[in-house]
């Protein structure tokens, strides 16, 4: 009933259905593999978010090269800003707005010099492509809590001048006439003493895992759907022919049957009617 499987028109189904599960599946694994990172992310921002804040001397490591699991350390920093050295960075979208990233060289009381990425401007309105102002930072003696988060990579564009389109340290360090760290910045959270105009803060990293999970679920659904499909397809066709098979042999029984033919008679007369047709042909 099923030797239809073997034809080449179902090998082809089958071989299509094998290839879009294993698309499937390698849909899914990815999805999982994204919701793993994620997690991990989430992890990182739940362990170091809040954290106590370490002292300088215990993450300076994580400065020249951090530590993935250390991103969103909290470290206490106590030197003053280098205003000199303040760019802005370009294309720095924050809830869907438009605008800026203010960072400021720290120049430390030990004598290294880290970034400080100060906060968000929006766009301004007065010269296209530039902020409309830059609040200072305060001056003199200033002590810091920043997160630590790994340098960015080069984007291979220029930015005008006072401008960076990325927050790539080692291009930075080249801009400024003294060593700096290149492997961390640090994300502001507080500074002391404060001042009154501030750039607008950054919002806590966001610790919903999204729609991964549901997502690679999906897919290994759909690979497992394509199967079941198949099955249903080649019952159908074995049930159609099935069907077929019995009505062909309905209608060849429902057929009128020949009646057998009667016995033909023999040619050749017996001895009995040779001798009847003798006497008749004399008169007997």
């Amino acid at each position: 009933m099923y030797r239809f499987l073997f034809s080449s028109k179902w090998l082809g189904y089958f071989v299509l259905a094998v290839i879009f599960a294993t698309g499937c599946v390698l849909l899914g694994r990815w999805q999982m593999d994204r919701r793993a990172e994620t997690l991990a992310e989430i992890n990182r921002v739940v362990t170091n978010y809040s954290a106590t804040p370490v002292p300088f001397s215990a993450a300076k490591a994580e400065f020249r090269s951090l530590d993935p699991e250390r991103e969103w350390t909290q470290v206490e920093l106590h030197g003053s800003y280098d205003v000199s050295g303040q760019r802005v960075v370009r294309n720095r979208p924050l809830n869907g707005q438009p605008g800026y990233e203010v960072v400021v060289p720290f120049r430390l009381s030990s004598g290294e010099a880290v970034v400080i990425d100060r906060g968000w401007l929006p766009i301004g309105n007065k010269t296209p492509g530039h902020p409309d102002s830059i609040p200072a930072p305060p001056a003199g003696e200033v002590t810091v809590v920043a997160r630590l988060k790994a340098s960015e990579p080069d984007l291979g564009r220029g930015a005008v001048d006072g401008q960076l389109a990325s927050i790539d340290l080692p291009s930075y360090a080249t801009e400024l006439g003294y060593p700096l760290m290149t492997g961390a910045y640090g994300q502001l959270a507080t500074e002391s003493p404060a001042v009154q105009m501030m750039p607008a803060p950054f919002a806590k990293p966001a610790t919903d895992e999204g729609t991964h999970l549901s997502y690679s679920l999906q897919w290994f659904a759909f690979g497992v759907l394509m199967f079941v499909g198949f099955g249903y397809a080649a019952r159908q066709q074995a049930r159609n022919a099935r069907i077929d098979a019995e009505d062909e042999e309905e209608e060849i029984s429902a057929m009128p049957r020949r009646k057998a033919p009667a016995p033909r008679k023999s040619k050749r007369p017996t001895a009995e009617e040779e001798e009847d047709a003798i006497l008749d042909a004399q008169g007997y």
